[in-house]
């Protein structure tokens, strides 16, 4: 294949490059030592994972919570305290030649927190380190928030909004992109699911038992492939590090305005070598309540459960796990129409994961992570209980990369990737015929890190290529493309740095685009795909302002995405099957907006966080508002800590959408009232921590501009929910 020439050429150069600038230090090394405890509290919390991360050491804490690293080269590091279900702490340390340092870490729930991610750059990076603007909930925010979904999870979070049809399909959307152009990943592999292709498919994800969720906002197209020419949520599994004894949880949660009860546990084993886990839970909600009463076949019900075991040597590692998913919940209908039909649908997944690696190796790479996925994703779309359509996708997934020994100022990563998926439709609404999508890319990511200023550049070629049965109206495509970027982040003052980014990506059109015909009720429209339709291509510009010390996390966010070849659907106008008709077609988008955040601790009790974002979205040369932009957003909140007790109060608004696409509705603005609230009890070998989240306590009437079903369907009223989680270490 000729394509794959360039990749390996570039990989070649790049060797050469940093075999050429690799330098040696006479510099004495140094040490760095501490203890880790809980919670302003002094009780000593042990086997803490303790990262640097530049130079990807990592020790446990002791009984008395001690760590210590030895031989440590000068320079300035990251380090990373680390433990399952509580937020990482962040600190950065300066070791000089043959100085040993002592840094004591606390960990918190509460306050203002740098956040860690490994999604954007398939590194362990914070915030300030990043050349995207990223966002990470952790275990403690999600189980605060208790949500059925995925979408539910992480709407309100700076740039990114949910689209639904009801609270079991709620799915993310990150600065207006949507569908197949967000990708929604566990452990950085695709779930398989369908949720992108229909307003009223769900994403078999359960919150309550991830170790946390990290999303992009804007292209994540190098890595991780086409579908996230607009962003990725990837949601972390953790069973990353072998530990001794035995960490887990259990939660219990419940609401009032949907009678909401749910539970979850996870328990993990391990010693040097060896780790054992499982977890899983379950959650059941009726109809919610809005101001105006119950809206109809709201209810969601879902249930997990995942098993695991991993042996970590010195020098290699190898993971497997399995899971399953069960779920069912209802599309709310209009209580006016004599005759809506009572639709339900039941997402079922099972996924087997493998995971191996080496590190530690001699030449130019550090360390080769291999993946493979099989996830078989299943449901039914029900209308009385009573099966009508059944959709079928199977997927084999397969991930390898190549971490770049760090030399000097150099340090990147290579990679291959790919899938082979089968899908199937059978049922009154098959819109398409059987098919399957092959997919393969190889990718680079380099970084040049000269202290007073960082660089970094990638490139990814990937090809896809759909096999269907063919017509004169379908037929096979095939399509290859070619994505970008080249950033630089300049540090401005201690704690602080600019970047600025430019991202060339590609997207492929998806399976339901080009093969779509025939009545599409999750998205209100009877859909005609278009066989013709080309690749698109997208060019954006990114700048950020980030500052994280002393007490003050601030990020400012500015993009502009212009899309070439932007694929959406046309309404003609008719009608057909009692739906509108709308057909693909193809334009020049833009896409531009910005993003605020703010968090600063006032005082020792008091932290003040705010945030707005804003996103801009038309069809260039027709000057036309494309449909479902979330409208302006705002936030702001106090957060009270006082000894083990903690209450944050936050006023949440949104102004009017008043620029609409064809036959698109108008949604008003609103203010809602919300808050959180917890205790903390903490052990040498336990933390107990009870939450208790107000949603909408002013119960207002408001309906959500990305929701499908917005034009009888308002949002959820005035509810509480209150969780307790146990923690053990």
């Amino acid at each position: 294949m000729k394509f794959i020439s360039l990749p390996c050429v570039l990989a070649l150069s790049l060797c050469a490059c940093a075999g050429v600038f690799a330098q040696a230090t006479s510099q004495t090394s140094g040490g760095l030592k501490g203890k880790v405890t809980l919670e302003d509290q002094p009780v000593p919390v042990h086997n803490v994972i303790i990262i640097l991360t530049q130079l990807k050491l990592t020790t446990l804490t002791d009984e008395q919570g001690a760590y210590e690293f030895k031989d440590v080269p000068p320079g300035t590091y990251n380090l990373v305290a680390r433990l399952d279900r509580i937020p990482d702490v962040v600190q950065r340390v300066e070791i000089k030649s043959g100085q040993t340092v002592e840094l004591d870490i606390q960990l918190k729930l509460s306050g203002v927190r740098e956040q860690v991610t490994v999604t954007a750059s398939g590194d362990a990076q914070t915030a300030l380190e990043s050349f995207q603007g990223v966002t990470g909930l952790d275990a403690t925010s999600l189980t605060e928030r208790a949500t059925s979904s995925l979408g539910e999870a992480l709407e309100g979070q700076t740039g990114i909004a949910k689209r639904s049809s009801g609270p079991g399909s709620a799915r993310p959307v990150i600065r207006g992109f949507d569908g197949n152009r967000v990708l929604i990943a566990q452990d950085g592999v695709g779930t398989g699911s369908l949720s992108y292709s229909s307003g009223d498919h769900g994403e078999p994800l359960n919150v309550l038992t991830v170790e946390r969720v990290e999303v992009v906002r804007g292209p994540a197209t190098l890595l991780y492939g086409s579908s996230a020419i607009g962003g990725m949520v990837n949601a972390v599994s953790g069973h990353e590090q072998p530990h001794e004894g035995l960490h887990g949880f259990v939660t219990g949660t419940g609401g009032s305005n949907n009678n909401q009860a749910g539970a979850s546990a996870g328990l993990e084993y391990g010693n040097t070598r060896w780790l054992v886990w499982g977890n899983g839970g379950g959650l059941h909600t009726d109809e919610y309540h809005s101001p105006l009463g119950a809206v109809l076949n709201s209810q969601t019900h879902n249930w997990d459960i995942t098993g695991g075991a991993g042996y970590f040597g010195k020098r290699g590692f190898f993971t497997a796990s399995y899971s399953v998913n069960r779920s069912k919940f209802g599309v709310p209908y209009d209580r006016k129409n004599p005759d809506a039909e009572i639709v339900s649908l039941n997402p079922q997944r099972q996924d087997l994961r493998l995971n191996g690696g080496l590190s530690n190796l001699t030449g130019f790479f550090d360390h080769v992570h291999l993946t493979f996925d099989y996830s078989d994703y299943k449901h039914q779309e029900l209308v009385e209980d009573t099966p009508q359509t059944q959709f079928f996708n199977k997927t084999y997934s397969y991930r390898a990369l190549a971490e770049q020994k760090r030399q000097g100022k150099y340090s990147g990563t290579f990679g291959s990737s790919g899938f082979h998926r089968d899908y199937k439709v059978l049922g009154d609404e098959a819109l398409v015929p059987p098919t399957t999508q092959d997919s393969f890319s190889l990718f680079g990511l380099q970084g040049i890190d000269l202290k007073r200023v960082a660089f970094q550049f990638g490139g990814r070629l990937e090809r896809n290529a759909y096999d269907t049965v063919t017509s004169a109206t379908r037929r096979n495509r095939d399509f290859t493309g070619f994505s970008g970027s080249a950033g630089v982040r300049v540090p401005l003052w201690d704690g602080a740095a600019f970047s600025g980014n430019y991202t060339h990506s590609y997207r492929a059109p998806s399976l339901d685009e080009l093969y779509n015909k025939g009545p599409h009720p999750g998205n209100a429209t009877f859909e005609i795909g278009n066989t013709n339709l080309q690749r698109e291509a997208g060019d954006g510009l990114e700048f950020s302002l980030r500052h994280a010390k002393h007490n003050i996390r601030t990020e400012a966010h500015y993009f502009y995405y212009s899309l070439r070849d932007f694929i959406f659907l046309a309404p003609t106008g008719a009608i057909l099957e009692a739906l509108p008709v709308a057909e693909y077609h193809q334009g020049n988008s833009r896409y531009t907006g910005a993003e605020f955040d703010f968090s600063a601790n006032l005082n020792k009790y008091l932290t003040l966080n705010t945030g707005l974002d804003y996103v801009n979205a038309k069809l260039a040369q027709l000057d036309k508002p494309l449909p479902r932009i979330p409208p302006l957003h705002a936030r702001l909140g106090l957060e009270i800590n006082y000894k083990n007790f903690r209450f944050a109060p936050e006023v949440s608004a949104v102004r009017p959408q008043t620029r609409l696409f064809t036959n698109e509705t108008r949604t008003a603005g609103y203010a809602l009232v919300n808050f959180t609230g917890g205790y903390t009890f903490a052990q040498k070998h336990a933390a107990h921590i009870l939450s208790i989240n107000g949603f909408n306590l002013n119960n207002k009437e408001y309906y959500n501009h990305l929701s499908f079903l917005k034009a009888f369907t308002p949002e959820i009223g005035r509810g509480v929910r209150a969780t307790y989680t146990v923690r053990f270490f």
